[in-house]
């Protein structure tokens, strides 16, 4: 799965991306579901990530996601 993928149905996306990451807050999502840097840069600091790690645990959810529409 891709960005592009998950904003495409963005209410959809954003309930399986809170089961993952439960820190989102639904205010800041109209501000950070344009782009992916921002996104990645919010999710560290909602949960007590580095950058990296967050890119490393969203690029982990792609995947999983990818994973799942193929099943």
């Amino acid at each position: 799965m891709t960005w592009s993928d998950l904003t495409r149905d963005w209410a959809a996306s954003y309930r399986a991306l809170c089961a993952e990451f439960p820190h989102l807050e639904p205010s800041a999502m109209p501000f950070l579901k344009a782009d992916q840097d921002r996104f990645e840069s919010y999710l560290a600091a909602t949960h007590d990530m580095s950058l990296k790690d967050a890119q490393r645990a969203f690029d982990a959810y792609l995947d999983r996601m990818a994973a799942l529409q193929t099943a």
